[in-house]
Order: C-alpha cells, then structure tokens, then sequence
C-alpha cells in the first residue's frame, strides 16, 4: 500500500501450498510505479519465509500483464534521482525468492513487465501475450535485468534483436526462441499455472528450493565450479526426512507424505 493507501497487488493463499499474486492497475495496464514495485518485493519477501506456501503464481490481467513501467515517474528523472531510488533492491525480493515462481501471462509483457515475467522460473503464456524490450524507442535500455536475463534466456542473436530494435515478440514465436515454457489458449493460463504450482507443491520442498538454487547459481559458474555445487547440495538432501519418505514411499508402492523437514 502507498501513501495514498492504493493497494495494487494482492496475494491469495491456497489450501495446496500454492500462493497467487495478483498485480491489479487496469487503467494504467498494470504499469509498475514505485508503489506496484514497493508491494511486490513486500508480497514476496512475505511469502519466501512462509513455510505453507511451497509455489509461487504471479500474474496480471485477463488482457494484460504488465505493460511496462510507468513512464510518468521517470520521464524527466535526472540520474542521482534514478540511482537514489535503488529499484534493485525492490526487484531483489522476486529474484531471490527461494519458492519457485511461475509467471501466468496474457496480453503485454513490455519493458519492465518483460523483465518481470523473466524473474520467474517458469513463465505460461497465453496466445496473446506479447514480450519485448521497447526501451531502445525511449532513448534507453532496459534497467532491470532485461539485457542480461534476455541473452541467457534466448542467446545473443534473438536478445540483440529483441533490445537493439524494441520489436514485439508474440507468443508463439516466444516459445520458438525459448522465452516462455508453455503456450495455451488464454483462457487456460491461469489454470495451467496453477496446475504446475500444485505438482510442485505436492513436492518435497527442500529438494525444490536446492534444485532452484542450484540451477540459478551454477548458470553463472564455470561447469566444473557448477557440478561440485550440485554435488553438494545432493549430499546435503540426504539429511531430510523427506529424503527417507520418497525412497520409503517408492519402496512400499505408496504414495510419499513430505513435510519439508
């Protein structure tokens, strides 16, 4: 909530361990402004210590997800005042998030919320969504991310594309390129979302936070630094009772009960 007391995202709890975060601003196409950004990185830092939740769903709306950020509050914004308001450390509490994050997008994705849904472990586009970094149009560049999670998500030639002339890559062309996981009609991403959310969380969580980890901290190391990380935190879930479950559970022909210990 800002100063004016508007509240423009809202989390709902699930009964299976799966949270829903709802970006609302559907005048503004859920542009984010500080008090968007503010009370995300609230949302999440909340629900990355909530042991109950196991699965994250960040979505906007039916039309639109996030399209982009609101030019209103920088657009005459001199470079102290931009490096004063250290908007890294709002977009931080997403990606360091140790739940996994599956992003439910319909309609744009620009800008910020291109670089928002890239956040996210897992992205499920519906047929209208659109991606793309049209900051370039701006007389900028992307500044959350966008030229560094866009060359590792779809490698230096599509990236470059993308960034140098601010094109819109729509949805099925994102899936040829490797920007999005899964593509379905739109009125099956939010379920398709969650239906992934909830064969995560039905998972035994320290394997899937190690897993998380793992992967995002390796992506940035030399193969060998990488592999002797995986290792370790395969060692280390051995000490979980939920470790004992599954192979118990496999053993016994029945259904694993994890607890996250």
């Amino acid at each position: 909530m800002n100063a004016s007391g508007d509240l423009f995202v809202q989390a709902q709890r699930e009964d299976n361990g799966v949270a829903v975060i709802r970006i609302h601003r559907p005048e503004f196409k859920n542009a984010l402004n500080t008090a968007v950004r503010q009370q995300l990185a609230a949302l999440f830092s909340e629900l990355g210590r909530d042991i109950t939740v196991r699965a994250i769903i960040l979505t906007g709306g039916q039309t639109c997800f996030v399209a982009g950020a609101d030019i209103k509050e920088f657009a005459t914004a001199q470079p102290i005042e931009m490096y004063q308001r250290h908007t890294e450390r709002l977009w931080e509490a997403i990606s360091s998030c140790p739940k996994p994050v599956i992003a439910a997008v319909n309609g744009f994705a620009l800008g910020g919320g291109c670089e928002l849904a890239m956040h996210c472990d897992i992205i499920v586009a519906g047929e209208s969504a659109c991606f793309g970094q049209p900051e370039v149009k701006l007389g900028l560049m992307p500044g959350a991310g966008g030229t560094q999670r866009l060359i590792r998500a779809v490698g230096k030639f599509q990236a470059m594309r993308i960034a140098l002339t601010g094109c819109m890559v729509k949805a099925p062309e994102a899936l040829a390129i490797g920007l999005i996981s899964e593509l379905v009609s739109d009125d099956q991403t939010l379920a398709r979302a969650m239906q992934l959310a909830t064969q995560i969380a039905a998972l035994p969580p320290l394997a899937v936070e190690q897993i998380k980890e793992v992967m995002l901290a390796g992506a940035d190391l030399p193969l060998q630094g990488a592999l002797a990380l995986e290792r370790k935190a395969f060692q280390l879930l051995f000490a979980s009772k939920d470790q004992k479950e599954g192979a118990s559970a496999f053993l016994d022909k029945r259904k694993a009960e994890f607890t996250g210990e």
